[in-house]
């Protein structure tokens, strides 16, 4: 049974929503019950959706510091953390369905490399984002932030630990939108109710296409993404959006 988070599903969305008062601080167990959860997700056919967000007025101020100070320094117990800690991320990161962030309050350290994690996000006006390991003696995370951020922002977060409020996030294209709470619940529903309206079999696919085509050089990721099309324009969630176009209804997809 669930511990630290719950998931509700309906109309092909699921809504999962991370429960650890008092700030949704990232522990062992957390992070394993999300990482199931998560795969979990990506294999159901009920779902093609994830919202990700979370209780109280924090998104997650990042890892649980008194967690930390329970390590006894035996042998591969820091590896056996940072694995854990990596494929976390990872697991919203690869899920196989589209997830949306709905980020409700303050992102901070690996709860904003959690956000980063997410294929489109959202936050509410008076959430805040910082990597403050520094100030904790501490590091990590650098290349989720500079994968969204120019050097001289990325060091600026490490260096110095600010917090960076959600209108600048929006203000650089980093977040769809900085709302008021209701408002932002307001696009981010309608967002995933557009995609949960879309083929699951081109979404799944437009998926890896976008993780792998980072890694490749413009010319060769252009070819992928064309082979994509090719595979695409045979199945049959294609064919019944093209008829479904054509006879103005709504498709009606069967996921391949």
């Amino acid at each position: 049974m669930a511990k630290f988070h719950s998931t509700e599903i309906a109309d092909f969305i699921a809504t999962v929503t991370i429960d650890r008062p008092p700030v949704n601080a990232q522990n062992r167990e957390m992070r394993e019950e999300l990482i199931a959860s998560f795969d979990a997700l990506g294999e159901r056919e009920d779902v093609r959706v994830v919202i990700l967000t979370a209780s109280g007025k924090f998104f997650s101020a990042g890892a649980d510091l008194k967690e930390r100070q329970t390590f006894t320094g035996a042998p591969g117990e820091y590896t056996a953390h940072n694995r854990m800690t990596r494929e976390f991320f990872y697991a919203v990161r690869d899920c196989a369905k589209q997830v949306i962030a709905a980020v409700n309050g303050p992102a901070i350290g690996a709860g904003f490399a959690l956000m980063l994690a997410c294929d489109i996000m959202y936050a509410t006006e008076d959430a805040f984002f910082s990597m403050p390991e520094i100030d904790v003696g501490l590091a990590g995370g650098v290349k989720f932030i500079s994968e969204h951020f120019g050097k001289s922002r990325t060091n600026a977060m490490y260096m110095t630990g600010r917090r960076y409020p959600a209108s600048e996030l929006y203000r650089l294209g980093i977040i769809e939108a900085a709302l008021p709470a209701d408002e932002m619940w307001q696009e981010v529903r309608k967002t995933a109710a557009s995609i949960a309206a879309k083929s699951p079999y081109a979404m799944g696919r437009i998926k890896v296409s976008l993780g792998v085509i980072d890694e490749m050089p413009v010319r060769e990721a252009y070819r992928y993404e064309q082979s994509i099309t090719v595979d695409l324009a045979k199945s049959e969630d294609a064919n019944e959006a093209q008829r479904a176009f054509l006879e103005k209804r709504k498709p009606v997809f069967k996921g391949r």
